[in-house]
């Protein structure tokens, strides 16, 4: 199983219930790291108004 919206972010198990916590688990480790890679980065949010 595969997470489309976070490239990279794949896990399997040996049924699907299996997979998918074993998938909440990936995501949970994949945002981990972006949020680390992100700490000191100086990311700014920017709001467009239509």
């Amino acid at each position: 199983m595969s997470v489309p919206g976070l490239p990279g972010c794949w896990s399997q198990g040996a049924t699907e219930e299996e997979a998918l916590a074993n998938l909440s688990e990936a995501i949970r480790d994949y945002l981990a790291v972006v949020e680390s890679l992100l700490e000191d980065s100086g990311v700014r949010e920017v709001e467009i108004a239509v």
